[in-house]
């Protein structure tokens, strides 16, 4: 079955006979041409359930057996889209540290893939090797994201993420004078019915901006957790449209600006910090 628009086509595609390959079924069941098809599915927006799983499909030669489904998630104006470039602070082999910038994914969706930072890394980054994410931050937000490579690397760095055994601090500009409060201030306020901690420290304010600079450091890793916990105690985020007060022109001022932990693969100390330049600063 198959639902169709000049620029969005949805299509669901069971093979009926073995032998074909995926580009043959898709060009025979849409309007799209084969190049199109190649480069829709280099993108991300083509899968392929085969028994109990579904996965995202990119060779357009592969050859299907009778029964598998094939599934096709055609947005032109998503397709479209070309991704900020992220920037290299470290290539450990196993794993890679870089700066995310603003409006780059950490994470796609069934309609691609292409302006995530891990399949930008697996097509840029040389030597050439698969890209796992072992963590995230939300589109709005900057700053250092680690890049696993292998499975082993993968597993190790998330599990010092669930054990809480990686030190992460971020910064941000928020609307007001943070300095007159206890410093440092922990909030412990839940999030989503689940528990949630932040530890805040004002490094600066700057009463003609009336902005602060602060830096966080959180225990627990839930959904906005930082933009909802200062946004709560008053002092939003610049340029935080979801949570701040409706006026925000400027991007997201929060920033991942150090990774501290220690390698789950050889016990070295290891201490990422983002270049000067790439810091949030609240005047020249």
């Amino acid at each position: 079955m198959s639902t169709q628009e000049s620029s969005k086509q949805e299509h669901h595609i069971d093979i009926s006979e073995a032998g074909k390959t995926a580009l043959d079924w898709l060009a025979a069941h849409t309007v799209l041409s084969k190049q199109r098809i190649k480069q829709t599915m280099d993108k991300g927006a083509v899968w392929l359930t085969h028994g109990k799983y579904t996965q995202r499909l990119r060779r357009a030669k592969r050859v299907l057996p009778e029964g598998d489904t094939l599934h096709l998630y055609y947005d032109e104006t998503v397709l479209l889209q070309q991704p900020p470039e992220p920037q290299l602070i470290a290539d450990e082999g196993d794993y890679s540290v870089w700066y995310k910038p603003c409006g780059m994914l950490s994470q796609g969706s069934k309609w691609s893939d292409h302006c995530t930072i891990n399949r930008w890394v697996e097509k840029h980054l040389k030597p050439q090797r698969p890209a796992f994410i072992v963590h995230r931050l939300d589109r709005a937000a900057t700053g250092l994201i680690l890049i696993a490579h292998s499975k082993q690397a993968t597993q190790g760095l998330t599990a010092c993420f669930e054990k809480r055994e990686l030190d992460k601090r971020y910064r941000a500009i928020v609307r007001g004078d943070c300095s007159k409060r206890q410093q440092p201030e922990t909030i412990d306020a839940e999030i989503d019915g689940r528990w949630a901690r932040s530890n805040i420290q004002c490094l600066e304010y700057h009463a003609e901006m009336n902005r602060s600079l602060l830096e966080i450091q959180i225990e627990s890793g839930r959904k906005h957790q930082i933009r909802r916990h200062l946004s709560g105690i008053g002092f939003p985020i610049e340029g935080d449209r979801l949570y701040g007060i409706g006026d925000e022109k400027k991007d997201l001022q929060l920033t991942a600006c150090s990774l501290k932990f220690t390698c789950p693969l050889t016990g070295l100390k290891r201490h990422y910090v983002l270049p000067d330049n790439l810091t949030p600063k609240l005047a020249d």
